[in-house]
């Protein structure tokens, strides 16, 4: 059995919004890009522009994501379809890796050791830098506003909660945009000294440079929805106050054991074995844990809950999904 709350309802439909403003950001700078990179026939300009059409693409995966993984419990999936959300954010990183990382690398070299001369309307790229840094500005932006927000509200700390957040839509999309500004001002750079030295090896290496930091991103990403695929425990802070609310409630005596596992974004499986006061019959406990269910449910650090009994017949054991 499964629950979902309004908190969690709420933070999908943000981290949707969060994607889509990316997306429809990427693509308008991804189209620019190429056009200037068309025309100056910068390399700079194309490793940017490849870094942007791949940002694109994962968008696309990150959607998919956000789609398949919203859906509910079934008699397949008891706890849900959570786990897909960190499957597709994976295929978008090694996107990121591949399309974006690869290709810029590989361009930038062959253009060093080629020593290619890149056009000479410098002003079209500049103009077209700042545009995109405009755009990846308000989707970033977007990403910063909803990682703060739930930052404040399980009293966490901003660049730690965005690293460690189990919605991967929303890492990634905080990722690839700050990669993605800090790649302009490199591949700015890049163009600026290649227009002052005349030299085009600066080019060249504002791409390799751009490369260079898609793929320490993609790993990152990569890393992270290792982890939760493989099963990421909830983290000390979490557990601590999990435990401390079950102990608060006044059907509970003691918890004797407790195992938290994300199974999906801010979605958890918490086991529990806990003694009840007094010496309920078994029809009673039902009953009991399905008030607990309602009173854990008001805690802002499990936000859904769900207990079920795995064998009264032996010991009172909990079953619980949680979102936190």
């Amino acid at each position: 059995m499964k629950s979902s709350s309004k908190n969690s309802t709420d933070a999908g439909s943000e981290s949707l919004r969060t994607v889509v403003i990316a997306f429809v950001a990427n693509l308008g700078v991804a189209i620019a890009k190429t056009v200037a990179a068309f025309l100056t026939g910068s390399a700079s300009m194309v490793a940017e522009a490849s870094h942007s059409w791949a940002d694109t693409g994962n968008e696309i995966f990150l959607l998919v994501a956000n789609k398949r993984g919203a859906r509910g419990p079934d008699e397949r999936r008891p706890l849900g379809y959570g786990r897909e959300t960190y499957f597709w954010s994976t295929l978008a990183a090694v996107g990121l890796f591949v399309a974006g990382a690869a290709v810029s690398v590989w361009h930038g070299v062959t253009s060093l050791l080629a020593g290619e001369s890149a056009g000479e309307d410098y002003t079209v790229a500049y103009v077209v830098l700042a545009l995109a840094f405009v755009l990846e500005g308000i989707s970033f932006l977007q990403s910063v506003r909803q990682i703060r927000g739930e930052a404040e509200q399980y009293e966490r700390d901003f660049l730690d909660y965005a690293l460690e957040t189990s919605d991967p839509t929303l890492r990634a999309v905080f990722a690839e945009d700050s990669a993605a500004l800090i790649g302009i001002l490199i591949a700015g750079a890049g163009i600026g000294l290649h227009q002052l030295t005349g030299s085009s090896a600066w080019d060249a290496i504002g791409s390799i440079l751009v490369g260079v930091l898609l793929a320490v991103v993609a790993f990152v990403l990569i890393d992270r929805n290792r982890r939760f695929l493989t099963g990421e425990p909830g983290s000390r802070a979490l557990w601590n106050a999990v435990v401390q609310r079950i102990e608060q409630l006044p059907e509970v005596a003691s918890v004797r054991f407790v195992r938290i596992e994300f199974v999906g974004p801010k979605q958890i499986l918490l086991v529990a074995s806990v003694d009840l006061v007094g010496d309920s019959v078994e029809s009673s406990i039902a009953r009991t844990l399905r008030r607990l269910e309602s009173e854990l449910e008001t805690n802002k650090a499990v936000v859904d809950a769900v207990l079920t009994v795995a064998d009264p017949d032996e010991e009172d054991i909990g079953n619980i999904t949680a979102a936190g």
